[in-house]
Formats: structure tokens, sequence, C-alpha cells
């Protein structure tokens, strides 16, 4: 059995009209492979949704409305459980759709070979937007949070440079290439207004963590939803513990849901990101474009590697105005099927193609499915036991039902919300502070966590208060 992303309702919901797509760009082990199951019943996969022309045409028509409104994520308006999918927001985002790419950046003795791991990590993390289609899971309530984890086989190898693949937690330092380690998971909603959640993962025995916040603001233009990171989503900050606490800030590009008129959503990235490291000088510029000739999507995506003098100097923001002499190397291909890495500063169609190397084929990955806690350890506020009644409902077709409990749950948080207010009283997250920069820092209790996922001790204390029941 299991444990269960990403967002806040409100009067009824805020931001329930944005669809989770990456800003960037489940469940516990199933019997069949692809299928997720809850309480024995099966819901969708990360990054399924149904075959229903009649709810692609409803949201439609509920959009309409909001065109030309700054933040449709700010929005205040409840979506029927018809348009849902059985998944909880907090479960469907956690950048970790492929976690071998994740244990394995810290490997190569090479600063570069980091860095390249690092973007092959990038490529593979949301793989549910490159083989599923876009979907609306539940949006989260303040409190709520997901825990899980992940057991995985330390086999993605060196992309450049000496490889070394130590288990720091075992004596003598063992190797983990035939080993499995485990990868840790821990998300909560930290606010409401505006919904931002906050999250963390660790692998102990690779010596690698990576935290930040999640928050979207989304804008309906007519015929596509523009996907940016909110005003406390600086980027994925990844932490190499083995290398001197090497930190990595992956920012993330806007990306677009479009297709409405179609009647087929799908996901592009017109945009450019950044992956730099300052303590080795080394810095990438991706640049995402949206469509080719004739309007055709593309999915392409370019970029440079280049060491930075200084960085608190550096505002090149262009692959083309990188200086050749700076240019480790170039990146070209497309993200949903293979990128390659070119060194060396010369143009990528002009190299050698026996010296390119290939960072990353998706076409035959899919997402990895997650080890949850088993629901009767869960507390009232873990998303899969909070969201358990609306799911039931959905997987049986009772989507009356699944509105009225759903409705139930909105008006429960603004209820909470308005005796705070009456009592003069703020409520704090319980697994996580603020932190700085982007960067969110554990709490006493988030660190027992962490460390109960590792040593699989589901049970946990229940709060002093419940933010929304």
């Amino acid at each position: 059995m299991g444990l269960t992303k990403k967002s806040a309702t409100d009067t009824p919901e805020s931001s329930e009209l944005t669809p989770s797509v990456p800003a960037s760009t489940a469940t516990s082990r199933a019997s069949t492979p692809g299928t997720a199951s809850m309480n024995g019943k099966d819901i969708a996969p990360d990054g399924k949704t149904p075959d229903d022309s009649s709810k692609l045409r409803t949201f439609l028509s509920i959009l309409k409305r909001f065109i030309g409104v700054t933040d449709i994520a700010a929005v205040r308006f409840s979506l029927p459980a018809q348009l849902l999918e059985p998944i909880p927001n907090l479960e469907y985002w956690h950048y970790l759709d492929r976690p071998e790419t994740f244990v394995a950046i810290g490997d190569s003795d090479e600063a570069l070979g980091r860095m390249l791991a690092c973007l092959r990590f990038w490529f593979t993390k949301d793989l549910k937007y490159v083989h599923g289609k876009p979907c609306k899971p539940y949006n989260s309530t303040l409190g709520e949070f997901f825990r899980c984890q992940w057991d995985v086989e330390d086999t993605a190898p060196s992309l450049f440079g000496q490889e070394t693949k130590a288990n720091v937690a075992a004596a003598g330092g063992a190797t983990t290439k035939d080993t499995p380690v485990k990868v840790n998971f821990l998300c909560e909603q930290t606010s409401h207004h505006p919904p931002v959640s906050a999250w963390f993962v660790d692998c102990p025995e690779k010596g690698i963590s990576a935290r930040g916040f999640d928050q979207l603001s989304a804008k309906f233009t007519g015929t596509s939803i523009r996907v940016v990171p909110g005003s406390f989503n600086e980027g994925i900050f990844l932490t190499l513990h083995n290398r001197d606490d090497e930190e990595y800030q992956l920012t993330h590009p806007a990306a677009y849901l479009s297709g409405f008129l179609r009647g087929n959503l799908y996901i592009t990235v017109a945009d450019t990101c950044f992956i730099s490291c300052p303590k080795t000088g080394l810095k990438v510029i991706l640049h995402y474009l949206e469509e080719g000739y004739f309007g055709k999507t593309q999915n392409r995506v370019e970029g440079v590697v280049y060491r930075c003098a200084d960085f608190a100097k550096d505002n090149i923001s262009r692959v083309k105005d990188v200086p050749d002499k700076d240019i480790l190397g170039r990146i070209e291909g497309c993200w949903t099927d293979k990128v390659y890495f070119s060194p060396g500063s010369t143009d990528f169609k002009k190299s050698s193609e026996k010296d390119r190397i290939q960072l990353v084929d998706v076409t035959t990955m899919r997402p990895v499915e997650k080890t949850c806690p088993p629901m009767d350890v869960q507390l009232p506020n873990e998303s899969r036991r909070f969201w358990n009644d609306v799911t039931e409902a959905i997987a049986a077709k009772q989507f009356s039902a699944a509105t009225a409990r759903k409705q139930e749950i909105e008006e429960r948080q603004r209820e909470r919300a308005a005796e705070r207010k009456t009592q003069n009283e703020e409520w704090s997250p319980r697994f996580f502070t603020n932190g700085t920069n982007g960067r969110p820092e554990l709490t006493p209790e988030g660190k027992s966590v962490m460390q109960g996922l590792h040593e699989q001790k589901w049970q946990l204390e229940a709060p002093a208060v419940y933010a929304s029941l």
C-alpha cells in the first residue's frame, strides 16, 4: 500500500483553473505496470488523463471567462470533480520521474561531468509531460503534506570523466553501483495566499539533496495557458554534499498548455532557463524553441555550457552572446526525444558525430513508481488519506458525490481560515521554514520525517492543530 503534491484551496479553491504543467517543465507499488492503485481501485498514473472530449469542452468554456485575467492561479473558482484527475497535486509534482539520474549527479570526478549529469536529470525529471497528457489534480490545502520513497538501482553511468560511486553511509565506502539506494521525498503546502508548497528530497547514501518552493502564475490568452514560476519559486537547488557542498540552481522556463481548439491538450516550452554552479564556475544556458518551420511544434532545445569567471557580474542570457573562449560545449536536441552534448565551441551542426555525447534518450523511459506509507498509518492531512473520499467517488464515477465532498473540504478550509483570523492566530508549517532565496529549510520535525522515510518508519505524531481540518 502506499504514501501521497501542489496548490491550495480557497473560496472555493484558488488556482484550481491552473492545470498541472511544469513551470520548467505515483503512487504506491501496483501489481500491473503503468497502473496505480489506491485502496484497491485503479487510478490514473502520473500524467494520464481520460480521453473524454466533453471534459475538455467544459474546461474550455470555463477558461473563456478568464481571458485577460492577469493570473488565473489566483482565481477563486471551484471546478466540478468530473474535470479533475483522481490524484493529489502534492503527489503529482516531485521532479523525480527517473530518480536514478538524480542520485548519479555527483558521480563524476570532473566538474563538467557533474554538470552534464545535472542536465541528464533535468531532461528526465518530468517524463509525465513527455509521454502523458496534462491533467488537473486536486489543489492542495494549507498544511497538507505528502511523503514517499523510491528504491533506486544506482546504474546511471558517468557521462564525462572518471566515475566514483561511493556509499558514504557504508563502512569502508562500499560501492553503490549494484546496490539499491533510497531516495526520500517530503512536500508540504506552506501557504494558501499565494498557494506555495515547499519540498525536500535526499539520498543519504549518495550524499545528494535538493529543495525548493513550488508556485505557479498562469494567464489564459484565449488559445493557450502560459505558466511561469511565481515569485517564491526560484528553481531547484541541488547540493552535492560529497563534493564540498557544490550547489546547483536550476531555474524554470515558461511552459504553455495548448491544444484547446483541436481538443488535444499538449505542452510546449518556449523560453530560456539556466543551470549554474558558482563553486565550479560552470553555467548552462538552455533555449527552448517552441515551433519550427510552418508552425510545426518541434520541442527543440539548444544550449551552451561555459565557464563563468564572475557569477556576480555575469549577465549573459542568450546562447549567441557567450564568448567562444569560455564555451566548454554545446547542447542540442529534442527534449521529447534525444539530447546531445558536443565538446568545444564549434557550432553543433559542424561538430563530429563521434565526439558527441548523448545526454538522454527519453523515448523509452517512463516514470518510476513510488513507495508510500500504508493508508492506515497516514495522518488525516496526508494527501492520499485527505482526498480519499473524493478519489473513491471519482473512481466509481459518482461525480456528484465527489463534488459534494470536495466542496465540504473547501468550506472547512474557509472556516478554519476565518477562525484563525478572528482569534488573530497565524498558522505555521510543521515541516518547513521559509528559508531564504528560494531555499526552504527543514524544521526538526521535517528532519525526523526524512530520517523515518529512510528507515521506513512510517508512524508520525498528530500535529497540535490542523490547518484545514
